[in-house]
């Protein structure tokens, strides 16, 4: 979604199109300084005074290490009951303007790492575009037990990270090594001894009754892959689980 598609300039200030209010009812912002909007927004909120909606902790800091600290612990920076689902810190030139779009130099979004997990491929489908010759988006799963021993359960689908090359590759290996079609999409060889093992970078962990796995991933993606690693050996269900729980556990404390 693109900010365009929620916000408008009018006359009256900067709207929220879905919500039908307006961020400050009686003066445009369109070149007001990051400072002056902050200002304004917190008045808004505070006027507001909805539960659902509130104002992104300002993160004091004297050294780059003490940045470093918070951007790895949002708890202890303020972020409040939601840290877990904090995805990093950004960073704004107060004395920038105000502009629609994204413009670069301002403002900066410098991401927690991801989590990363080992995965097995078990589908893919053709891709879009000038990828549309290509089997370019990868459904993956871990291991778990099932009723007569280990099993792949899906918990995720990725189409970007990798690079053309590694797309060539996977490619390949997909036509090679296909066992079943379903319209557009092909099941691969998917065996502890005989697979190929992607590793996935992620943002975040929810459980989800949509899917078999009982997880569902937060923005997906292919980190590289490991031909080093036996199919085997590839992560388990129950990791992602222990993740949850974990995040689960921070919230409730």
């Amino acid at each position: 979604m693109r900010p365009e598609d929620i916000l408008a300039l009018t006359p009256a200030g900067l709207c929220c199109k879905r919500g039908g209010f307006h961020i400050d009812p009686t003066r445009p912002v369109e070149r007001a300084l990051i400072t002056a909007r902050r200002a304004r927004l917190a008045d808004f909120v505070a006027r507001l005074n909805d539960a659902r909606i509130d104002l992104s902790p300002l993160v004091a800091f004297a050294t780059w290490d003490d940045l470093i600290a918070a951007r790895k612990n949002p708890a202890a920076a303020g972020a409040g009951p939601d840290a877990a689902a904090v995805e990093g810190v950004m960073l704004k030139r107060r004395e920038a303007a105000y502009l629609p779009g994204r413009p670069k130099g301002p403002w900066w979004k410098w991401k927690r790492d991801p989590f990363i997990i080992d995965t097995v491929l078990m589908y893919a489908q053709r891709g879009h575009g000038k990828r549309s010759s290509y089997y370019s988006d990868y459904t993956f799963g871990v291991w778990t037990k099932g009723a007569s021993g280990d099993e792949l359960v899906p918990v995720g689908k990725a189409y970007f990270g990798f690079t053309d090359e590694e797309l060539v590759q996977i490619d390949r290996y997909v036509r090679r090594n296909t066992v079943e079609r379903f319209g557009p999409v092909r099941e691969v060889v998917h065996e502890p001894d005989r697979s190929l093992v992607l590793e996935v970078a992620f943002e975040g962990l929810q459980r989800s009754t949509r899917h078999k796995s009982g997880v569902a991933m937060r923005f997906p993606r292919i980190n590289r892959l490991r031909s080093d690693k036996p199919p085997g050996e590839a992560d388990r269900l129950e990791r992602l689980e222990a993740m949850i729980a974990r995040v689960e556990q921070g919230r409730a404390l």
